[in-house]
């Protein structure tokens, strides 16, 4: 009991922390296998593991699996037979033993730039659908915990400077909802320098000409311009500040849940 405590707490931990893991857990048996129903094992992103389904080329095994599950954000469900390591089975035992991988992934995080009222409906909306939400914007005042109380995480100073402190992963979606094209101008090439999964960028077709020539002029390549969603958003003609973060949150939504997103 005193093992399963640690683990759990371990895995606790983990969540809390927004740090991926996977849970391996047995759960069913038949004649000799190493550990028993219920064992459990933590596995890490860099390898790491707390606790032990057996040891020896079973567990390997799993630990492959683990990483897979790490990849593609699915649990699976492992079947070994310990007989005749001839044939392929990893183990002599004489058993068969089944085995659970439950990965568990932090929040994708919602990173707005620009905290004006558009972003905080933004914010509001997807804090509200449980994702993380990171808000970065030069004004002060606009993210002060009042102005912007569902932000996870403020963060106020100069955008490029801001920018390019944080770190932007491939578990991110970008939603650009600044109040001035030069603003667009200095967030978009240190954005497109990042794996993000999603960036768009809010304003009329008038407008993101405008910033596309002064990105292109600036020496971005027309294929990296390509990542860009704008204007964002699904069309459905969202005339208020809820309806237009029900526009940005339904596509961001959308490349995410699409094959490959």
């Amino acid at each position: 009991m005193g093992h399963d405590r640690e683990l759990l707490e371990a895995l606790n931990e983990a969540v809390a922390a927004g740090r991926p893991v996977v849970l391996a857990t047995v759960v069913a048996t038949r004649r000799s296998v190493p550990r028993h129903a219920g064992t459990k094992m933590l596995v890490y992103p860099d390898g790491r593991q707390l606790g032990t389904i057996g040891g020896g080329e079973m567990e390997s095994r799993v630990l492959e699996e683990a990483e897979r599950a790490l990849r593609d954000h699915r649990s699976r469900l492992l079947d070994y037979a310990l007989v005749e390591p001839a044939r392929g089975d990893p183990g002599v035992c004489g058993g068969e033993v089944q085995i659970y991988l439950e990965p568990y992934m932090p929040a994708h995080t919602i990173l707005v730039v620009g905290g004006g009222h558009v972003g905080r409906a933004v914010v509001d909306l997807a804090d509200w659908l449980g994702y993380r939400t990171v808000v970065v914007d030069d004004r002060p005042e606009r993210l002060t915990e009042s102005e912007m109380p569902n932000a996870g995480t403020r963060l106020v100073g100069d955008l490029a400077a801001v920018l390019g402190e944080l770190e932007i992963g491939a578990d991110t979606s970008v939603a650009v909802v600044t109040r001035s094209v030069d603003q667009d101008v200095e967030a978009l090439p240190i954005l497109l320098a990042s794996p993000a999964r999603y960036i768009g960028v809010m304003g009329s077709a008038r407008r993101w000409k405008e910033v596309r020539t002064a990105l292109l002029e600036s020496g971005i390549d027309d294929a990296d311009l390509e990542r860009i969603s704008a204007p964002i958003g699904i069309e459905i003609h969202a005339e208020t500040l809820e309806e237009i973060a029900v526009s940005v949150m339904s596509e961001i939504i959308q490349a995410l849940r699409s094959p490959g997103g």
